[in-house]
């Protein structure tokens, strides 16, 4: 057997140990064999980074570490800050969440990378470290690498700076990299690009890698093994195909259920995970997941159970092998077994692992699905709410401090026409930089378009005075991406709510009924109308946003990324409510987000949005099932699936680069420098490609902005199916 390369015992961290211990960490286990990729996933606060940093030896010195970390074959605990970094950047590398604040932005990229190297090797002349370093940023996939090598951080994208990060990290050739959520604040697109470029890592210098993520999809697509963190603690580890096939304890099982999935029947309704994690200021006297379980009996609060394998004395889902490798039973056949079986590398921190484990606990019993939403009772017909006709937004760019002269135009919204019918959801996607935010501020601004109309329940918002302004702003209201940066923390929560009454007038007793109600509408309880804004986990906050948005009985909720702030185990609540809402109150959402995961499970149409056009647009189940432009189907292939088999199955199509910068002008078709099906057309279609701009045009009952469409096949012929 492989000696592992990494090996963590027993670890257990904790911050402010002689004052107000937070106890972050608490006797982690695993092991990273030469070479493996490992997942580590659960939610915020669960102490995946905390773990991780340990290992770096890169923890404040106010924590106290203990246990054991062994890398090697050499312990790293008590090594001083020199010997771990002769580890750091050679043997050991760590790619950051943030790739802006870990790159020095007073360094060019070259720089950064060069100093790496020449730090681990002394004997590197400065010019075969630059060519090393050239070198590197081809490899992660960065254009023009001679030139880039002299940029600086800030001068490069976000997916830029991840892959410049990328090859830092491997510069030295590392036997292990440790990747601290590095998708987490990038477009799906990019996020596949970086996740390709990290396989392309692995496979090129022989590393294990240590992936940190909250995505279950990213783990099952790239994965060999996962562990699955709560409260500190590992609750669950198992290869990738038995953990998302038959997971054994509960929290992983409620994660699994709680995520929108692409294969799954879009009716389905969504099984949130209630409650929140333990504050981790006491350790816990029983499992600390039993406040938030279904499964929970008394035997659970008498102490914390421990991460064993389940054993199986009845038929469970298939031939189950024993520590051994021998065949103990045949679940296909329903026999018994003779003697207790153990499922091989699966390991759960529950006290009904058996009972889950034999198939006598049912999953589904644990977390069942919610009932489907009821019909709306109001037929709205063909009402329309709110209508965009080639509505244009620029933004001058200009030069020059004391006389500022215009030397360009920034097209963010270049001619989109949209129509929200009553009662319907819109989906509106594509990735950061496509216009939708711009979109969405020139309706909620109720001024009137800078170009083309945009009409509120039929009124031309152009031709609004102030007072018809104020009246309008009743009937669209929003809600924000980052519920705590949109709430006023030192108002109380009846006050935040009831703002929006008092600037219409409304008495303050009305006032103080009214946010009653509307809080036991989103599902939280009135008494709570004078707690404060820090008293609330992230999805309660967001309901405190919703319920802020519909005080004044709104028509149309505009959602900006509601729910990506949030944990995955959060969100799906959030998501129900909406639908509930939306049928209880007949109201219509423009639900603006880049998770098409999410929109795919709420909107009913769906824009997709790239430079600032719309490039496919029309019944949602239509564009998921059967996308016809390029860019759709690239989106598509890039959203993560919480299933091995079905990652392992669908095409991926990597688009190259960034999106191009609204300032650029791009003759002919805009999407053409990415498009991965332009480079498999012939010259004469290429050559249409480059001269005729394409407006959306019906193609099997939606809009379609390609002129190439009946060429589709070519790209399926060369990926497959993506959805």
């Amino acid at each position: 057997m492989t000696e592992p390369l990494l090996t963590v015992s027993d670890l257990s961290v904790t911050f402010n140990p002689k004052t107000k211990p937070v106890y972050a960490v608490r006797g982690v286990d695993y092991t990273v064999a030469p070479g493996e990729f490992l997942g580590i996933v659960g939610e915020s606060g669960s102490g995946k980074s905390v773990s991780s940093m340990a290992v770096m030896g890169l923890l404040p010195s106010s924590a106290q570490v203990e246990g054991s970390i062994r890398f090697d074959g050499q312990e790293l605990l008590g090594k001083n800050d020199r010997e771990m970094s002769r580890l750091r950047g050679g043997d050991i590398a760590m790619v950051f969440q943030d790739p802006l604040s870990a790159l020095t932005p007073v360094y060019t990229i070259g720089q950064q990378i060069v100093e790496g190297l020449r730090l681990h090797d002394r004997s590197l002349t400065q010019h075969a470290a630059r060519t090393r370093a050239e070198e590197l940023l081809r490899v992660v996939g960065i254009p023009n690498p001679a030139r880039r090598l002299d940029a600086f951080p800030h001068e490069f994208s976000g997916g830029m700076r991840q892959r410049a990060m990328i090859a830092i990290a491997i510069a030295n050739d590392p036997k292990l990299i440790i990747a601290d959520e590095p998708t987490t604040a990038l477009d799906v697109t990019i996020q596949a690009q970086i996740l390709d470029v990290l396989q392309t890592a692995k496979d090129m210098t022989g590393a294990a890698v240590v992936l940190i993520t909250h995505d279950l999809g990213v783990v099952a697509g790239n994965a060999d093994r996962v562990a699955v963190m709560y409260a500190g603690r590992i609750v669950e580890t198992a290869p990738v195909e038995p953990l998302f096939r038959e997971p054994v304890m509960p929290y992983t099982i409620g994660l699994l259920r709680s995520m929108p999935n692409m294969t799954a029947a879009r009716t389905e309704r969504l099984v949130p995970l209630e409650g929140r994690p333990p504050l981790l200021t006491q350790k816990p006297t029983g499992c600390p997941f039993a406040d938030r379980c279904p499964a929970v009996i008394d035997a659970c609060r008498d102490g914390e159970p421990a991460l064993i394998a389940p054993t199986i004395t009845q038929a469970g889902a298939g031939a189950i092998t024993n520590a051994g490798g021998d065949t103990v039973a045949d679940i296909a056949t329903g026999a018994a077994v003779s003697a207790p079986a153990v499922l091989v590398d699966h390991t759960a921190a529950c006290i009904r692992r058996d009972e889950i484990a034999a198939g006598t606990l049912e999953r589904s019993e644990i977390f069942p699905r919610p009932d489907d939403v009821p019909e709306a009772t109001i037929d709205h017909g063909d009402d329309v709410v709110l209508e965009l006709t080639d509505v244009v937004k620029t933004f001058p760019l200009t030069k020059g401090a004391l006389f500022r002269r215009q030397i360009g135009e920034v097209h963010a919204v270049d001619g989109i026409s949209l129509t929200l019918k009553r009662g319907q959801v819109l989906g509106l996607v594509g990735e950061s930089g496509c216009g939708k935010t711009t979109t969405i501020m020139e309706i909620l601004e109720l001024a009137g378009a800078q170009q083309g109309t945009i009409r509120v329940n039929g009124v031309d918002t152009a031709s609004l005075s102030k007072k018809d302004r104020l009246a309008i702003r009743r009937d669209i209201q929003v809600v924000f991406q980052d519920p705590m940066a949109s709430i006023d923390p030192r108002l109380d929560i009846g006050s935040v709510i009831g703002e929006p009454l008092t600037v219409h007038g409304v008495a303050k007793d009305e006032i103080r009924r009214r946010v009653r109600e509307v809080l036991e509408l989103v599902g939280l309880e009135p008494s709570y109308i004078d707690r404060y804004p820090h008293e609330f986990s992230g999805g309660q906050r967001q309901r405190i946003g919703i319920a802020r948005a519909l005080i004044v009985e709104p028509k149309i909720l505009v959602l900006d990324e509601p729910v990506s702030a949030l944990d995955v185990s959060v969100q799906a609540g959030v998501i129900n409510l909406l639908e509930d809402l939306k049928h209880r109150l007949g109201l219509s959402y423009l639900f603006v987000a880049h998770d098409l995961s999410v929109v795919r499970h709420i909107a009913d149409d769906v824009a997709v949005m790239y430079l600032g056009r719309i490039v496919e647009y029309g019944d949602g189940d239509k564009v998921f099932s059967d996308p016809q432009h390029p860019y759709t189907r690239a989106l598509l292939s890039a959203v993560p699936v919480p299933d091995p088999s079905a990652e392992a199955a669908r095409g991926r199509i990597l688009l190259d680069g960034d999106l191009p910068s609204p300032t650029e002008r791009i003759d002919g078709c805009r999407f053409r420098t990415r498009c991965p099906l332009y480079q498999l057309l012939d010259e004469g279609r290429q050559e249409q490609c480059r001269t005729v701009d394409p407006r959306l045009q019906d193609v099997h009952g939606r809009g379609v902005a390609c002129i190439q469409t009946d060429q589709e096949h070519l790209l399926t012929e060369r990926v497959g199916a993506v959805v």
